[in-house]
């Protein structure tokens, strides 16, 4: 007897997937897709995007690519006019666009201001400035998933202060959404991911790794129980669950997902 495939009840819904063009973006909108979801990424590199739709047209014909840099806040506002003339309307939001955690200088007080500011606008502006533009569309079709992919350094000290700055806020942000009445009555859940270190393409483990191997993988073997990175499609089979009709329930929640890294309860 074949056991019935699993209806996670998203499809044809619409996810707008930040960042999606690399990495853990991009693995949750080929996730997402193959829920039967309709697909919009956006990034600021053009061949990201043009390489990422043609890894999503395997899966879906429904994607929708945008230009937009996260840094400068018209850009962000003019790509958000983009998306909105393409549809009417958002169903899944995934703030994943992000990082700077290897951004600035060891020496902290030897960091411009401006790393501060950059890392926090990279992280938590454009999360704020999309989630207000999709609340109201969710609001009235009655249903709607917001979910922030936050750090396990934003509910613990370990990375540079700017970067574990920037998460927390992302983690404080979903969790008020979540608990603001009218907002969730409205079939709108609120959480966020709060992924380990993952290993994904050009983003300075590689270069570790090549640098001193024996040593990578002693650090490896010490400070990871699993011994081993993470990798973007653990990340993104929970974001898969969170969306689905299944998770109806969580809602306000940090789920970790770093395999027993960090230290925190």
């Amino acid at each position: 007897m074949t056991a019935d495939l699993i209806d996670f009840g998203i499809q044809g819904k619409r996810a707008l997937i930040t960042g999606g063009s690399h990495g853990i973006g991009l693995t949750i909108a080929q996730a997402l897709a193959r829920s039967g979801c309709e697909i919009a990424i956006c990034s600021r590199s053009e061949k990201n995007l043009a390489d990422a739709s043609s890894q999503l047209e395997a899966i879906t014909d429904n994607i929708f690519t945008f230009k937009m840099d996260v840094l400068n806040k018209d850009k962000v506002d003019l790509g958000i006019k983009k998306l909105e003339k393409h549809w009417s309307g958002i169903d899944i939001l995934i703030n994943n666009v992000g990082g700077g955690g290897r951004w600035g200088l060891e020496v902290i007080e030897e960091t411009p201001n401006t790393v501060w500011g950059e890392v926090y606008q990279k992280n938590v502006g454009v999360a704020v400035s999309i989630t207000n533009w999709a609340l109201p569309y969710m609001r009235r079709k009655k249903w709607g998933r917001v979910i922030n992919i936050a750090s396990i350094y934003g509910r613990e000290g370990g990375g540079r202060p700017w970067f574990n700055m920037a998460k927390a806020a992302q983690i404080s942000m979903i969790k008020t959404l979540a608990q603001t009445h009218y907002l969730v009555r409205d079939g709108i859940t609120f959480n966020s991911i709060a992924p380990g270190s993952i290993l994904i393409e050009n983003t300075g483990w590689e270069e570790d790794m090549k640098r001193d191997p024996v040593a990578f993988n002693a650090l490896i073997d010490e400070k990871y129980p699993l011994g081993r990175l993470g990798t973007p499609e653990e990340v993104a089979n929970v974001v898969n669950f969170l969306c689905s009709k299944q998770a109806s329930l969580v809602n306000g929640a940090c789920i970790v997902v770093d395999g027993g890294q960090s230290n925190s309860f």
